[in-house]
């Protein structure tokens, strides 16, 4: 990613225990580091060598720069470097990250920056779903979250576009659900949702006027045929149904490299490294030219030309014509027997294009930079609107509160569009919540010290908006589930609901794992805020045996697992579970229906 003089790189950094991620800012011009941050990756099921596989984003009015890792953080870092804030969305949301590493790039809207993800949190977001995340790019507050999907089948890093649809401003962007979804992204309302696959969506979409060309590469839904693109309607609403696509061509596996065009034809690059074009207006393949054998990245149009790379290590510059593509240069990166895979798209800026391999970045053009482009428009979204209200929006949303703590709401309108209205006085209530909402908005928790999980409700002229909070007791906290009803479970813990729930075993109440759904059998559930410190976390835990087999076992303190494996017996001590060289095991014979204390402190140097 390139803003200015700057060029921004998401990759990994280190080996075995010193591993992490990290986002360096190199000098356009020159190369020259100029500076590098680097994270950690905490409770995360992705492998060492999947790390660092999204983008950053640089907002073009701040130079803020903003970056997710594959574990679930999101840093918001200044043109310098200095760290602005971070919110942990594993830990907050229950943000899931699996084995594949598939991580979305952030998108800037406005005063917003978006991120989507599979998460299980709490109450209405406890389904495992396909969600959008919007955060203050200031402040790093939770504005909205959207589930506008169905049931994911598995992550996704399928880059969004955003686009003026018949005067609503759109952010469309591929779900792990098989869909592909367009949403207003100041609101995170669902405007549309294409749903074409049985797996998830890792290319992005192409607009022209009013039409997206989407793909996949995975198993279409009506057929055991593989792979599809296909031109939908972008003015439609609700679901859109196979029969209202305007073409469809079956069997094109375009499952990794997104799909470009320019107005005459468009271009994808298929699995196998094909370079396929097709016809706008019926989806006929109009010609197809082979580049090697396996592809990832996207090819790249500017000026008439295309950019691609392959895995193979070959970068190619196109001319594409109605006829087919004329190769301009090929440059071939590394050897035959060790190829410099290139699995990114370029990057073109100021007359240059900027091209990153497994081994090296590239700066191909002129020594001497051109201009830079000028500053784009202002996007529809922010001018003001003269239409009726359509959306209350009430922020911040998602917070963790301690009780006795205030926070003060807004109540902000938005017309049918999306498009901001005003902020307006509401009359104010509370859902499941005690404490007290005053007529401005500011709501006080109660100073009773147990668990809360509710909502605040705005209503303004007819129309309701809600903000999501939970109220959790400082430490210490002690919990023997004594309380609960048979059969309820933790109500505010993150990813809890349908994963856990409380019985009666030898007279007492416990909280037992759910095991009779293979999805469900296993869960990190979290009970806190993110910020907690210097606390100990201790639980009385036993398991069961079946078949041979016995259950794992484990608590989690500052982002580090304690666990009793079973089946294995042995207890490991770990922060990032497939890292195996930071990861402490040692021999634990233990044994099925007894009762064992598991206890953790982990000390801040």
């Amino acid at each position: 990613m390139v803003l200015g003089n700057h060029l921004y790189l998401q990759n990994a950094a280190g080996e075995g225990e010193d591993l992490q991620e990290r986002l360096l800012c190199l000098s356009a011009d020159t190369g020259e580091l100029l500076w590098e941050y680097r994270f950690n990756v905490f409770l995360s099921d992705v492998p060492p060598h999947r790390v660092g596989w999204a983008s950053p984003v640089a907002d073009p009015t701040t130079a803020n720069v903003y970056v997710l890792g594959v574990g679930g953080t999101l840093h918001a870092l200044s043109a310098d470097g200095d760290l602005l804030w971070q919110r942990s969305l594993n830990e907050d949301f229950g943000l899931i990250t699996t084995h594949g590493g598939r991580t979305v790039s952030p998108v800037i809207e406005g005063d917003l920056v978006i991120v989507s993800g599979l998460s299980s949190g709490w109450g209405s977001q406890a389904r495992g779903s396909q969600r959008f995340f919007a955060f203050g790019k200031a402040t790093g507050r939770t504005v909205w979250v959207s589930q506008p999907g169905g049931r994911p089948y598995d992550t996704t890093y399928s880059p969004p576009i955003a686009a003026e649809v018949n005067g609503t401003h759109l952010l469309i962007a591929g779900g792990g659900d098989g869909a592909v979804h367009a949403i207003k992204p100041q609101t995170g309302e669902s405007v549309w949702r294409y749903e074409f696959s049985k797996r998830g969506i890792n290319t992005g979409a192409v607009l022209l006027g009013t039409t997206a060309f989407v793909s996949h590469g995975e198993e279409n839904l009506n057929t055991s045929e593989m792979g599809m693109i296909s031109a939908i309607d972008a003015r439609a609403t609700g679901e859109i149904g196979p029969e209202q696509a305007r073409w469809s061509v079956m069997g094109f596996l375009g499952g990794y490299s997104s799909p470009v065009t320019d107005g005459q034809l468009i271009y994808q690059v298929d699995n196998g490294a094909n370079l396929v074009a097709f016809s706008l207006e019926t989806g006929e393949e109009a010609w197809r030219l082979n580049l090697g054998t396996i592809q990832r990245a996207s090819p790249v149009l500017a000026e008439g030309k295309l950019y691609v790379g392959t895995q193979n290590g070959k970068f190619y510059i196109l001319e594409p014509n109605p006829k087919g593509a004329t190769v301009l240069d090929v440059d071939e990166l590394g050897t035959a027997q060790e190829p410099e895979a290139i699995i990114a798209s370029v990057a073109v800026s100021r007359g240059r294009i900027f091209l990153v391999s497994t081994e090296a970045i590239y700066a191909i053009g002129s020594k001497q930079a051109g201009r830079s482009a000028p500053s784009p428009s202002q996007p529809a979204h922010r001018t003001k609107s003269t239409g009726p209200v359509a959306h209350v929006q009430v922020a911040p949303t998602e917070l963790v509160l301690e009780p006795g703590e205030k926070v003060h709401f807004q109540a902000r309108l938005f017309d049918a569009r999306g498009v901001f209205v005003r902020e307006a006085e509401a009359e104010w209530s509370l859902d499941k919540l005690l404490g007290s909402i005053a007529p401005d908005g500011t709501y006080t928790a109660s100073t009773e010290p147990k668990a809360q999980a509710g909502a605040v409700k705005a209503t303004v002229a007819g129309l309701s908006g809600t903000a999501r909070l939970r109220v959790i007791a400082p430490l210490p906290i002690a919990e023997d589930f004594e309380a609960f009803a048979v059969g309820s479970f933790p109500f505010h813990w993150i990813n809890a609901a349908g994963k856990y729930e409380v019985r009666e075993i030898e007279g007492d109440k416990v909280l037992v794992k759910k095991a009779d759904n293979p999805f469900l059998r296993r869960a990190r559930s979290l009970m806190g805020p993110s910020d907690w410190s210097g606390y100990t976390v201790e639980a009385d835990v036993r398991t069961a045996r079946k078949r041979r087999r016995m259950g794992n076992a484990g608590v989690i303190a500052q982002r580090t697992m304690l666990t009793l494996f079973g089946t294995h017996q042995r207890l490991a001590l770990q922060s990032w579970q497939p890292e195996t060289q930071r990861t402490v095991t040692v021999p634990f014979a233990w044994k099925p229906d007894t009762w064992y204390r598991i206890k953790l402190r982990v000390e801040n140097l």
